[in-house]
């Protein structure tokens, strides 16, 4: 299920900024750039959840990480000053646009792979 979520959110964040990016870049490039940059951290997180493995594993856990970290500092800065935002990205006001998945997803994540990290040691 946590790997499906994350293939729909690199589908969905990937197709935003494709057309974003290819119809009004000039309008909002940080914001648009972000959400590209977050749809390859979907895609790795969604790539290292499948596969499995030790190294998959670390990069999960970079992914989550990252994602977390960036829909913390994204979704800060976003309401801190919106006018460094003209337009929304997928960590905008820590993921508000999508049901604030992004915020809880990367948690969910990281938890998910602490708890089976356990299981694979016991």
């Amino acid at each position: 299920m946590l790997v499906a979520v994350y293939a729909i959110f690199a589908l969905a964040a990937g197709a935003r900024a494709g057309v974003q990016i290819a119809t009004k870049f000039s309008e909002a490039p940080v914001a648009y750039t972000l959400s590209a940059f977050a749809a390859v951290v979907y895609v790795l997180a969604t790539v290292a959840l499948a596969r499995g493995g030790r190294t998959s594993r670390r990069l999960a856990v970079a992914a989550c990480s990252v994602e977390l970290a960036g829909v913390l500092v994204v979704g800060t800065l976003s309401l801190a000053d919106p006018a460094a935002f003209p337009d929304a990205t997928v960590w905008s006001g820590y993921g508000r646009g999508y049901g604030f998945v992004p915020l809880v997803l990367p948690v969910v994540g990281l938890l998910w792979l602490r708890r089976t990290a356990r299981a694979g040691r016991g």
